[in-house]
């Protein structure tokens, strides 16, 4: 059972990477630090977009418009990371027996 919570906790932890990298990603094209024309950056760029902006969208929908930031990267992974720590407190307390 323990397993299980470990690969949840893993895979929670590679998709706040991922959010971070496509937010990166992101400001590094936008002040054209990198270009989006080489095909390795396209790739990754487009890879990031696609496993991120599912679980972004719902949270850009609610949020006010503040311009030209974007806090809903902070937001899902508030998230995610509260949603983490309940199933680890959760799984504390069950197999203490409380």
């Amino acid at each position: 059972m323990l397993a299980i919570f470990w690969l949840i906790d893993t895979v929670v932890g590679i998709y706040i990477f991922m959010l971070i990298a496509s937010a990166i990603l992101s400001w590094l094209v936008a002040f054209n630090v990198i270009n989006t024309s080489n095909r390795f950056v396209y790739m990754v760029g487009d890879f990031l977009y696609r496993v991120t902006e599912p679980a972004l969208r719902p949270i850009r929908r609610v949020m006010p418009d503040l311009g030209g930031i974007d806090l809903s990267p902070i937001v899902l992974i508030l998230v995610l990371q509260f949603a983490n720590m309940l199933i680890q407190t959760d799984v504390r307390m069950a197999l203490l027996g409380y």
